[in-house]
């Protein structure tokens, strides 16, 4: 793994706030949590549970953070926050009432998103694609930063967006117009390929700018370089959350089916289950390279944004620019989007031998073992 003992500033919201947005001057801003029961917002009685770390991290530091000075040295106002009820599921829709503070019932549709110009949902599961979709509808700009912690607060929300965005946009120009990507796998002593068709696309980053004038939404931390792959074709394997692996057999763009390679049948049962029921559920949204150095932090969304891991997606992807929208789906709930992230941390039973693209009848590898390769490398330093 490309790691080196490597410090950081202290976090500053002021600095991630400037950086990020760029403030225009008297914007309004609003937080966003997500509870199982909203209502427990009231009086701040979300706070007497010390399993509520992310939303204790959004009122302290954030919440705080802008009414205890930074709203008036930003030159923002409001500052106000919202909870909404847990929605179970990445990227999944997020519901319409929320509720303040004071218990005051509110509709995010009518008194959230067309009154606010900066947003920020700090939140258990990922709303990026919901909240990609409303932005669009009501002109605001925002960030979102679920499965926040101690870790990301020190490293990858301390770094300057600026030099991300820079080192993002070497590694993009150094990727983009793929024709396909192969990568690799190898688990319990065999190798398996996938075969990820992008068609000359244009690669897009993930770099946490979001200055606007144009809505948009900025997933915090940043730092990747993606795709929404045309199809894929080929096998890999995946490791469920309970530590079960299985192997994905890949065609037509999607995961057909899922073969138990270890653990427990009845996961693979229910996954295959969902696949023939649902299935646009098994359709291959994203393919995305992380490109920073950091620390790992046990949250996929800081995690797959490290340079030399990878990660492919299922599901939801028109937030990404693809053509996958909740209403494809069959079932509502189903409509997520789900990172598969491989990296040592995260599947230290699978190693990634070699990812390589082919772009114009040549072939670059792009990363082994989980660390960038020499053209990766290159890319940083001359780019």
């Amino acid at each position: 793994m490309h790691v080196h003992a490597r410090s950081f500033p202290p976090f500053s919201l002021n600095r991630l706030l400037t950086t990020v947005f760029q403030p225009k001057g008297g914007e309004r801003v609003a937080l966003l949590i997500d509870l199982e029961n909203p209502a427990d917002i009231k009086d701040f009685a979300f706070l007497k549970n010390p399993a509520l770390t992310i939303q204790r991290h959004a009122y302290e530091v954030f919440y705080r953070g802008l009414k205890e000075g930074e709203l008036k040295t930003l030159n923002l106002t409001c500052g106000d926050l919202f909870a909404y009820e847990i929605t179970g599921g990445s990227n999944l829709d997020l519901p319409d009432r929320a509720v303040t503070p004071e218990g005051r019932e509110v509709s995010l549709e009518k008194d959230v998103y067309p009154k606010y110009d900066l947003i920020l949902c700090i939140s258990t599961y990922s709303a990026t694609a919901p909240l990609t979709a409303f932005a669009k509808q009501y002109g605001f700009r925002g960030a979102t930063l679920h499965g926040l912690n101690e870790i990301i607060l020190r490293s990858g929300l301390a770094v300057d967006y600026n030099e991300v965005s820079k080192e993002a946009e070497k590694l993009r120009l150094g990727l983009t117009k793929a024709d396909w990507f192969e990568v690799d796998f190898a688990v319990a002593g065999k190798v398996y390929t996938l075969k990820l068709i992008c068609n000359q696309q244009e690669a897009q980053k993930s770099h946490g700018l979001c200055r606007g004038p144009e809505a948009d939404v900025a997933n915090l931390p940043a730092g990747e370089v993606y795709y929404v792959p045309e199809g894929a074709e080929g096998k890999f394997p995946m490791r469920y959350e309970t530590g079960t692996l299985a192997l994905m057999e890949v065609n037509g763009g999607r995961i057909q089916k899922a073969i138990l390679l270890r653990g427990d049948q009845a996961e693979v049962d229910a996954h295959n289950a969902k696949l023939s029921s649902d299935p646009v559920t098994g359709e291959i949204g994203e393919l995305g390279f992380g490109t920073q150095d950091l620390p790992v932090s046990g949250r996929d969304i800081q995690d797959e944004k490290v340079l030399g891991t990878m990660h492919v997606a299922t599901g939801r992807s028109d937030h990404l620019g693809g053509h996958l929208v909740p209403k494809l789906f069959k079932n509502a709930k189903n409509a997520t989007h789900d990172d598969i992230l491989f990296s040592p941390a995260k599947t230290p039973e699978i190693e990634i031998n070699e990812v390589r693209m082919h772009r114009n009848g040549k072939i670059e590898v792009v990363l082994e073992h989980y660390q960038p390769a020499p053209y990766l490398l290159n890319l940083l330093k001359n780019g």
